[in-house]
């Protein structure tokens, strides 16, 4: 006997009982309305008509599982969603905004990046605005629910029919999607993301939040994002005033920015401006007589002084600046360190340098590390390669200056004698450049005449480690060999990181961190806080240094810089002037010049004393206000021994030379003489140059 409950396989009919294994009757299945179940294989049944009921109860299972996914796929999904495309996110830039770089006294000197405006708001706007762009983008925006399957189907029916992909069906909802959550790729994988997080926006936000996001971040070319920007841009006033010329026009872009940008294509963007005044009227947004009183929109672009993009000086800030912004949904601005006036008075000097092949740059900056100008090169548009900061050079004699400071730590003075005479340190003889000697000398004649022999005896006698000491307490962070020949300058350095390094005698307190942005109040270094911020250098090593360095600008290697106020300052010239430089300050500006080839080729008859000392004397004589010293070249090569004849006021020439009866004197600053053979060449009789270099831009040689 086998039983059939209730709700199994008789769907809830009452049980009914088989005898002897036989089939029901006919009948009696009618009577009951159901086909009877299906024997297990050893019951002799032969009806095989129906199908069996158990099988049915397995697809209906496999149908609510299959449901119960989809359920619960969708839920994730709407998670998914809420975790990766939050709301926000729809009103925030698609690309990283710009930052306005100021001038010290508030004038914009460079922009960086797109220009945004801040958001609007769509139901504020004029309906004309809005109706333009909806006319134009979406004419159905206010009706459907993020899809457009009419549209859909009208750019699928002109594409086939033009023979290729002319025309979307994307609404407005879809583009904000596109614009604000997803990549510009054509797959059909992005292409349902974005049909998905369309419907979610509808689902979350209002029409016209929607239309807010939209015109709040679209492009409009010309770099410009957003609505509110694109209205100041191309005319010069808010969203909120705009014509039904002008807003057409703006919503007519929106097609191909690039292309249709009116400061470059006034009739494309007028031509598309008269299309989208039809569609508004096609629409009814406006009467046939309104479209037909609308003129061409009239620019006022040309009110808005345009800001470069690029400068020196700007590449090197604009980290920091963006660092000083944070996270930044908007135009922002940054004041630098930047004086305008200062900055045309150094492009200046180095145009007039008169340079052919060779590259010139130049950093100027305040004691405290304060940078008031920068020239990277003479060129920004044909070279943007920033010379000032990002070249590594030799620095040549003008590296002495840590190997003085050295000196002067160790308890000399630059009365302190040094023998300056060919010298042997292992297997490195250095030679002084003009190949002349005189003996024992003070190492204020030694820095002011740039000695190497005496340089060299100087770092056998200070070490090497306490003269690369001497550079990174100044701020130089290059690379230094642990070898004497460093007292040449044969290291590698920056000429921003050089000239910050003898701000730190200016200043009189070291390390001098260069930097281009004002400073913010209670602002501190992670650095600082480690090393306990600066250190002021003693009253001997200040005005030991001091004393050589005053020297070497006056009456050295660097004489041709002097100006008519106490002048500071050091030569460098590497192997084969390969590289020139002149370091030096003045009243309360710190200035370095670096003259020299990009591939590092010899520049025959280049030194510190030349080119490089004569940017730097014209940039200083404008930006202080002073004239120049004597000029080098009204110094006589030698003096007359018949004009000292004169009884009893008979004056040497401190720092001069006396050639006479076979003999040649010389004078120092310090006063003392020095004797010897005169020579028919005097020694500061310049070779002929080059073509490429003036005859007076050569200094003495180091």
């Amino acid at each position: 006997m086998r039983h059939f409950p209730f709700g199994a396989a008789n769907d809830g009919e009452p049980p009914f009982e088989l005898t002897g294994g036989m089939p029901p009757p006919r009948d009696l299945r009618d009577l009951y309305g159901h086909r009877a179940p299906e024997p297990d294989q050893d019951d002799d049944f032969d009806d095989d008509d129906d199908a069996p009921p158990r099988r049915r109860v397995a697809w209906g299972r496999w149908i609510m599982r299959g449901l119960g996914a989809l359920v619960i796929l969708f839920v994730l999904l709407v998670g998914w969603l809420a975790i990766t495309a939050p709301l926000s996110k729809s009103l925030q830039p698609p690309l990283p905004p710009s930052v306005t770089l100021l001038a010290e006294d508030g004038t914009p000197i460079a922009r960086r990046g797109a220009i945004i405006g801040a958001p609007v708001d769509a139901a504020k706007l004029p309906k004309n605005v809005t109706n333009a762009f909806i006319a134009i983008e979406d004419r159905r925006f206010r009706t459907h629910w993020g899809i457009d399957p009419r549209g859909i189907l009208r750019a699928m029916f002109h594409n086939i029919g033009r023979g290729g992909v002319r025309e979307g069906g994307s609404t407005i909802t879809q583009q904000l999607a596109k614009n604000a959550f997803l990549d510009s790729d054509r797959t059909a994988a992005r292409k349902v993301r974005e049909v998905m997080i369309a419907f979610w926006l509808e689902a979350w936000l209002s029409k016209d939040q929607i239309l807010s996001r939209y015109l709040s971040n679209v492009y409009f070319g010309d770099n410009v994002y957003g609505l509110r920007a694109a209205a100041r841009h191309y005319f010069n006033r808010d969203p909120e005033r705009l014509s039904i010329g002008q807003a057409a026009m703006l919503a007519g872009l929106v097609k191909a920015p690039s292309r249709l940008a009116p400061t470059g294509n006034l009739k494309g963007a007028r031509d598309r401006q008269k299309l989208v005044v039809r569609a508004m009227a096609d629409a009814g947004f406006i009467d046939k007589a309104t479209a037909a009183d609308v003129g061409p929109a009239r620019l006022s672009a040309s009110r808005i002084k345009p800001l470069p993009d690029g400068t020196y000086f700007a590449d090197w800030v604009l980290p920091d600046a963006r660092d000083r912004a944070g996270e930044i949904v908007t135009e922002t601005t940054v004041r630098t360190t930047l004086d305008r006036r200062l900055q045309r008075m150094a492009e200046r000097a180095v145009a007039h340098a008169g340079l052919r092949t060779a590259q010139v740059a130049l950093v100027a900056m305040r004691p405290d590390g304060r940078v008031v100008a920068m020239v990277g090169g003479k060129n920004y548009a044909a070279s943007p390669f920033n010379r000032a900061t990002q070249a590594r050079r030799q620095p040549g004699s003008a590296f002495k200056l840590f190997v003085y400071l050295a000196a002067m730590r160790a308890g000399m003075t630059p009365d302190t004698m040094i023998d300056d005479e060919p010298v042997t340190i292992g297997d490195w003889s250095p030679k002084n450049s003009d190949g002349r000697y005189e003996g024992q000398i003070t190492l204020r004649r030694a820095f002011a005449k740039s000695s190497n022999v005496a340089a060299a005896r100087l770092i056998q006698k200070v070490g090497v480690a306490n003269v690369i000491k001497a550079a990174r307490d100044l701020g130089i962070s290059t690379p230094i060999p642990n070898e004497a020949t460093i007292a040449l300058g044969t290291s590698t350095v920056s000429l921003l990181e050089l000239t910050a390094a003898y701000a730190g005698i200016a200043a009189e307190s070291y390390p001098v961190r260069p930097h281009g942005l004002e400073a913010v109040p209670e602002e501190r270094h992670w650095y600082d806080a480690l090393t306990g911020g600066t250190h002021a250098l003693t009253r001997a090593e200040r005005d030991g240094m001091l004393d050589l360095l005053s020297a070497s600008a006056e009456t050295g290697t660097g004489r041709r810089a002097a100006l008519s106020i106490k002048t500071y300052g050091k030569t460098g010239t590497t192997q084969d002037n390969r590289d020139a430089l002149f370091m030096g300050f003045a009243d309360d500006l710190v200035v370095g010049v670096w003259v020299g080839n990009d591939d590092n080729t010899p520049n025959p008859g280049l030194s510190g004393g030349g080119v490089p000392a004569r940017v730097w004397r014209e940039f200083m004589t404008q930006a202080l206000g002073v004239g120049a010293a004597v000029p080098p070249d009204a110094i006589p090569a030698s003096v007359d021994p018949d004009a000292l004849d004169d009884g009893d006021n008979a004056v040497l020439p401190v720092g001069g030379d006396i050639d006479g009866m076979g003999l040649h004197l010389h004078v120092g600053q310090d006063g003392s003489i020095s004797l010897g053979a005169a020579d028919r060449d005097d020694r500061r009789r310049p070779p002929p140059e080059p073509p490429h270099f003036d005859e007076r831009d050569r200094g003495d040689e180091e």
